[in-house]
């Protein structure tokens, strides 16, 4: 036998195994629910938008922030929660933090309450900066631990007193604090830290959603790639408006 034949015969036989091979019946391997759903965001380039759960907020008789007339220094420019459009936002934390934009304005403190049902649970007044801007307040220790499974009301308010006005300007939203699946939990103790709000985005979880870009932000205020990821996340959820508002307190300083 030359060369040439036992090339042959060599080269026949892989042939004739992937011919067995590709006519046996294929396995398939079920994926879970998570790993489907962020099987889709091979590029992280589009996961930013916020995907919203399928939850709704409690019906209220709460309305939107007024203008509040001569309140507001700049006319065109309201009070707005950094919320969806359905005013609910999920948390894994137990004590999330709440952002607003808050214009300028004729006063120099707001107050925060926070309900479980018709219960106030914590309430507390703190300082507004004296420009405008996005600011931010953490529940304390002091504050109760939200309980998994629950959805509390807050409300944050604006006195405005002057002599040609009295009236007091409001906002509310909703929170709910869920756990986290264990294919989440694993993608989330994986996934690299600059990436991880485009995770919270892409399954839902508004709170930590914003938190996370906000922080990275406050860390790296000339990073490109995070100002991107800000500006897809809030133009998501309707709040095209506030994408190049500042960041101006975290409202520590609390009056109690």
């Amino acid at each position: 036998m030359n060369w040439i034949q036992k090339f042959v015969n060599f080269s026949a036989f892989p042939i004739s195994l992937v011919l067995i091979i590709s006519s046996l019946p294929r396995i398939v391997i079920a994926e879970s629910p998570i790993a489907l759903k962020f099987q889709r965001f091979q590029s992280w380039q589009i996961s930013q938008k916020f995907i919203p759960p399928n939850r709704k907020a409690p019906q209220t008789t709460a309305g939107g922030a007024s203008r509040g007339g001569s309140c507001f220094l700049a006319s065109k420019e309201t009070l707005t929660p950094l919320m969806p459009p359905n005013k609910l936002g999920l948390t894994f934390s137990e004590r999330p933090t709440f952002y607003w934009f808050v214009p300028q304005i004729q006063v120099q403190t707001a107050h925060f309450s926070l309900l479980d049902g018709e219960d106030i649970i914590y309430e507390t007044t703190f300082k507004l900066p004296k420009q405008s801007g996005i600011i931010g307040f953490t529940l304390p220790a002091k504050a109760p631990s939200l309980k998994v499974g629950k959805q509390y009301h807050w409300y944050m308010v604006n006195a405005c007193n002057s002599e040609e006005l009295a009236e007091e300007i409001n906002v509310d939203g909703w929170v709910e604090r869920i756990q986290p699946t264990p294919d989440l939990s694993k993608l989330i103790a994986r996934t690299n830290p600059k990436q991880l709000s485009q995770v919270y985005a892409t399954a839902g979880i508004w709170y930590e959603a914003v938190d996370t870009l906000v922080q990275q932000r406050l860390a790296n205020p000339s990073d490109r790639t995070i100002m991107t990821n800000w500006q897809a996340l809030l133009e998501s959820v309707g709040l095209k408006n506030l994408v190049s508002k500042p960041l101006v307190n975290i409202c520590n300083d609390k009056i109690e």
